[in-house]
């Protein structure tokens, strides 16, 4: 287990190995924000949802991940789930080999993952429902009745049990964030007061994971909860969820950070008003922000679908040399988007992106233009 997390001097130290990068603007400190007022982000993480769980995938992730340390990408973000944990070993396999080359070192990443979803261990097991009775019902790790949609969960038990398997994962004694997994998934089969109070037991035990040293920060990953308006299932408030920690860990809580999607095709994290903050409905971007909770996008390319075609009035006001780097520098350059998350399960996706990070992110009246086209 290589020991330590993301530090200030560390990310700093990273930063200023990529002059170029620094001074277009890639890396990023945020004062303002709870958890990201110290560290240095990039503008540009890498994600590990997409791909096969088969052996030719861990090595081109691996490679990926090695290309993107090596080229000014330190955020590395995945979930337990993602390709049955295979993504988070192929993390913790390149990063062991980055650091132990002396190319890297442990304080200059900032490595992000998840749990909430049911994983399978590698592959698809023979008999499913076998193995999670096998793995979770006996042991009591869970009751099928803590499950949401047969395939969610996020008491306690479960929510320890799955931190560390995702330590080993990672070959990591700290994950700097760790998210719960698209909580509103337990909307569709809890009333609002039972919601709360699983929330709440959640980031209780995030807190105590916070106090043994396992994470640093925690928050939420979700895919509707932070763009939806109140009436529509799923939707979930951010003041209350700022509740809850307040509730779980007291004014000095560790909820620093709300993953969600944004991009072109996705852009209320910015465009819809749906978050009650203080009397007022502002967007998920300005709540965030009087809370000090920082955001991350994720499906910055829609899962590849922003890569081409893009309308040519698009084309021409953001500028670059092809429309997968005009939808992230859109994304990149959100007011209130700490880095935008792009799946790179290839090197050459990797220096691809990369050449965005070169280029200054678009100046905030010319990004909020971008709404009138």
């Amino acid at each position: 287990m290589m020991e330590g997390h993301a530090t200030a001097e560390g990310t700093l130290r990273y930063s200023e190995r990529f002059a170029k990068l620094r001074d277009a603007g890639h890396f990023r400190q945020r004062a303002e924000l709870r958890a990201a007022s110290e560290l240095w982000f990039p503008s540009i993480g890498l994600g590990t949802y997409l791909g096969d769980p088969d052996d030719a995938s861990d090595q081109m992730y691996e490679q990926s991940i090695e290309t993107a340390l090596r080229h000014g990408i330190n955020l590395l973000d995945t979930a337990i789930n993602y390709r049955h944990q295979r993504s988070e070993r192929n993390i913790g396999a390149a990063l062991r080999r980055v650091v132990e080359a002396g190319e890297i070192f442990r304080d200059e990443v900032i490595v992000c993952s998840k749990a909430g979803f049911l994983a399978f261990d590698g592959a698809v097991p023979a008999d499913p429902s076998e193995y999670f009775v096998r793995e979770y019902v006996k042991p009591g790790i869970f009751k099928r009745s803590d499950l949401a949609g047969r395939m969610h969960c996020m008491t306690p038990a479960y929510l320890e049990n799955q931190l560390e398997r995702s330590r080993r994962n990672l070959g990591l004694t700290t994950i700097d964030v760790y998210y719960i997994h698209n909580p509103e998934s337990q909307l569709a089969d809890l009333t609002a007061e039972e919601f709360r109070g699983r929330l709440t037991a959640a980031f209780e035990a995030m807190e105590k994971a916070v106090a043994s040293g396992k994470i640093r920060w925690y928050g939420i990953a979700s895919w509707n909860a932070f763009r939806v308006p109140e009436p529509e299932q799923g939707f979930l408030s951010l003041e209350e969820c700022v509740r809850a920690a307040e509730h779980a860990g007291g004014k000095h809580h560790h909820f620093g950070f709300v993953q969600l999607p944004f991009s072109l095709a996705m852009p209320e994290a910015h465009a819809a008003t749906v978050q009650n903050s203080r009397k007022e409905y502002v967007s998920l971007f300005e709540a965030a922000a009087r809370h000090g909770i920082a955001v991350i996008g994720s499906a910055s390319l829609y899962q590849g679908q922003l890569a081409q075609n893009l309308p040519v009035s698009i084309q021409q006001r953001i500028g670059m040399k092809t429309d997968a780097q005009r939808a992230l520098q859109f994304a990149r350059s959100a007011p209130g988007l700490l880095t935008a998350l792009v799946g790179m399960g290839r090197s050459s996706h990797v220096l691809e992106n990369i050449h965005v990070a070169e280029v200054s992110p678009m100046a905030a009246d010319k990004w909020k233009g971008l709404f009138t086209v």
